[in-house]
């Protein structure tokens, strides 16, 4: 249960950024309540993860997600520029939130 906990970390980690960027420098209260919304999920749901999952795990892939997921989000949503490169880091980080799922598994 705690990776689907952190999962749900992870995506709301997703909210809280792109609220932030929607709030326009934290002055459209709207984006500012739902920023705060999302970040208390977020952080919420990562405290459960990580009752199950060790610390440093929980954090290296809750991070992981939230950046994986905002840059695809910023090129798709906000039309943020991409090149070869980070596209490459990012295949890394990908690679790397798998390895560190199938090598925690070993821990419990």
């Amino acid at each position: 249960m705690g990776w689907i906990y952190l999962i749900l970390a992870g995506l709301f980690e997703l909210g809280f950024s792109s609220f932030l960027k929607l709030s326009e420098g934290l002055t459209k209260p709207y984006a500012i309540i739902t920023f705060i919304g999302f970040g208390v999920l977020s952080v919420g749901f990562l405290s459960k993860a990580m009752q199950t999952i060790p610390l440093g795990t929980a954090y290296a892939v809750w991070t992981g997600i939230g950046a994986l997921g905002t840059v695809i989000l910023g090129i798709i949503i906000f039309k943020d520029p991409i090149s070869l490169g980070q596209l490459f880091f990012l295949s890394l980080l990908v690679i790397a939130l798998i390895g560190l799922k199938a090598t925690s598994s070993q821990l419990n």
